[in-house]
């Protein structure tokens, strides 16, 4: 009898849950108090959008790079008094290749010893014309080169986005050079591709230390409450122009406010960390040329920058009389980082080390994020607009008309069907059927998950997937009162008998819902997310709850018997 409560109380409590799950589908919850706020997304499919096609111009990104590093060579071998004659880049090249010719055969050496001690992972040598050596990019080194300007151009374009305010864009790479981009419910289409061509402003600040942080914070609180605003419900970069106008007659002069996100928090809302920074450093992304994950003489992930001639110098003025202070490095208003400085730091190189209080993949995950970030102050190479279509909402809702209407005509005839053939019985399915789609659409809108058609059709198939466990312990149940038993012993027997087939059912179904999900791309991933949700569900509604409405019937209700 224990048995049986706790088995109802789960079924009870998995009902209460999923029903809070869906809530804010149906009421705004934004400005109340609620368990969550995550609600079901509609993709492009369904409510109509923008859906580019982004050509990345990766070889003119590849001849700046190799451009850069030309200028780089003479500028060190200067530095280092190497002597050489010139370095110069091979036009039309697309491997990096780079000549660098000299004088006289004495100074060959000092220039191969140079390049095989600093470059020694990214030029290879190819061969001599007379008193050039030649160059090239190693192929790892060039692989690895595109897709970091394809995954920065990804991440520069997703930061825009976002500021532009589209719930779940979809942004993924197509091949090599080709970038895809989907913008549900954006309507006003030229905005959008202005604003994914705006490149990202990345500045380094250095903090001011003339307010303490519980001041700056006490601050900061009492001008949202006077002013009756907050980060939450507001875009970042409002909430701060705001925040630093009401503050303007606190601060000291050339400064402002900017926050960083906590390492523990998942939100900027969730946890900022505000900072005082100066606004007249006058460094920007524009004196950066790369930044990448390197490791220290311990094997720790750092981030390592590289500034172009006129940032090196700057950079070196900067952190020489800023010693003991710390530097804010700042993406759209947003601080990734906050580095002390310990002393000059020439030669247009630098490193952000990320501290010890870690394990080695969480460091390892905020260094990529913090280079990525970084790199994706500017776009990398030129975006050229290869596809457009503009998806109608009238077309989203015609499509997602067809799909809902027939479901429900499939859900219908399985319900008509199963009333027909199993009588009261059939009634039990019916009513685990509708759970079994409620808690799919529970535990989707509890992921923040986005619905396409692809989706839809996923919750279809678990319809038909779903009734097929209760015609399975059906008939069982038959078999067992075919053979004489009573109806509580086929009743015990049929589920019992019946889940070695469900679970083979079910597990090769999620066995393949696995591969698409892995190997599949946007809609066959969707597709793939409901299937094995569905599987889940299934299990619950159409096996566990199923039992229990049947043992409510026997041991509650009392009934001896009932139609099957």
């Amino acid at each position: 009898m224990e048995n049986f409560r706790l088995r109802s109380f789960t079924a009870l409590m998995g009902i209460i849950l999923s029903l809070i799950m869906l809530t804010p589908n149906f009421i705004n919850v934004d400005k109340m108090w609620w368990f969550t706020k995550k609600k079901l997304n509609f993709g492009l499919d369904i409510q109509g959008g923008l859906h580019l096609v982004m050509g990345v111009d990766i070889n003119s990104a590849m001849a700046e790079s190799v451009l850069r590093l030309s200028n780089q060579l003479k500028s060190e071998f200067n530095e280092k008094k190497i002597i050489f004659q010139d370095v110069k880049t091979v036009s039309g090249s697309q491997t990096g290749e780079l000549d660098i010719s000299y004088l006289d055969p004495s100074h060959k050496a000092a220039i191969s010893k140079y390049i095989e001690d600093r470059y020694a992972t990214m030029l290879q040598i190819t061969g001599e014309e007379g008193q050039i050596l030649k160059y090239r990019y190693f192929d790892s080194y060039l692989t690895d080169y595109k897709s970091r300007v394809l995954q920065q151009a990804i991440e520069t374009i997703r930061n825009r986005i976002d500021e532009f305010g589209v719930a779940e864009p979809s942004i993924s790479a197509q091949g090599t050079d080709h970038i895809i981009i989907q913008l549900p419910g954006v309507t006003d289409a030229e905005q959008a591709k202005s604003l994914i061509n705006t490149s990202a402003k990345l500045d380094f600040m250095m903090v001011d230390n003339s307010k303490k942080p519980d001041e700056l914070q006490n601050m900061i609180t009492e001008a949202e409450k006077k002013g009756n605003y907050e980060l939450k419900g507001m875009k970042y970069s409002q909430y701060v122009t705001k925040l630093n106008e009401d503050l303007k007659s606190q601060l000291p002069e050339k400064t402002m406010v900017l926050f960083e996100k906590a390492p523990t928090a998942a939100t900027m809302e969730a946890g900022k960390m505000p900072f005082l920074v100066r606004t007249d450093t006058g460094l920007g992304g524009d004196a950066l040329d790369d930044a990448f994950v390197t490791f220290n003489e311990y094997g720790a992930p750092e981030v390592s920058l590289v500034f172009n001639a006129s940032g090196a110098a700057k950079f070196a003025e900067l952190t020489g009389q800023n010693i003991g202070k710390l530097m804010a490095i700042s993406l759209d208003k947003v601080i990734k980082s906050a580095p002390s400085i310990n002393t000059k730091i020439s030669g247009g190189r630098a490193v952000i080390t990320l501290g010890s209080s870690r394990d080695r993949q969480t460091a390892m995950n905020e260094a990529k994020m913090i280079a990525t970030s970084l790199r994706a102050g500017a776009l990398p190479a030129t975006l050229e607009q290869l596809e457009e279509r503009r998806v109608g909402p009238t077309l989203g809702s015609d499509s997602v008309g067809k799909a809902k209407f027939a479901s429900l005509i499939g859900a219908l005839l399985i319900c008509i069907f199963m009333l027909i053939r199993y009588k009261a019985s059939g009634i039990v399915a019916v009513i685990t059927l509708a759970l079994n789609v409620v808690f799919s659409l529970a535990l989707l809108s509890s992921l923040g998950a986005t619905l396409t058609l692809p989706g839809i059709a996923g919750i279809a198939l678990t319809i038909g997937f779903a009734v097929d466990s209760n015609v399975l312990i059906f008939e069982r149940i038959r078999e067992e009162l075919h053979h004489g038993a009573s109806f509580k012993g086929a009743l015990r027997e049929g589920f019992n008998r019946a889940m070695s087939a469900i679970l083979d059912a079910n597990i090769t179904t999620g066995a393949t819902a696995v591969i698409l999900l892995n190997f599949g791309t946007g809609p066959v991933k969707g597709f793939a997310v409901t299937l094995l949700i569905g599987i889940a569900t299934t299990l619950f509604a159409n096996v566990f709850i199923s039992k229990v409405l049947m043992d409510t019937v026997i041991h509650k209700w009392k009934k001896e018997h009932f139609s099957i």
